[in-house]
């Protein structure tokens, strides 16, 4: 699954070109390596994203195109959060 679709799916980030919008900012790392939104995710892929003053580093569990609002949460577990 595309990079950016993910964090549209899970509701990580509440539009796909505002995800497409941090991935070109360089904001979203993959397993550390800067990514693009096209970039696959598969389960268990480390992501480390960073919003305006914090970091939020999650880990990839599991991968549907579309998803309930209520399971959404499921998708990925969070590593840290600062």
């Amino acid at each position: 699954m595309r990079l950016d679709k993910f964090l549209k799916v899970s509701r990580i980030m509440k539009r796909r070109t505002v995800a497409k919008a941090a991935c070109n900012g360089d904001n979203i790392l993959v397993n550390g390596k800067i990514s693009k939104p096209s970039t696959e995710v598969k389960e268990g892929d480390k992501l480390e994203i960073h919003f305006a003053k914090s970091v939020l580093k999650i880990k990839i569990v599991d991968l549907r195109s579309t998803i309930k609002k209520e399971e959404a949460l499921g998708m990925y577990e969070i590593i840290e959060e600062s």
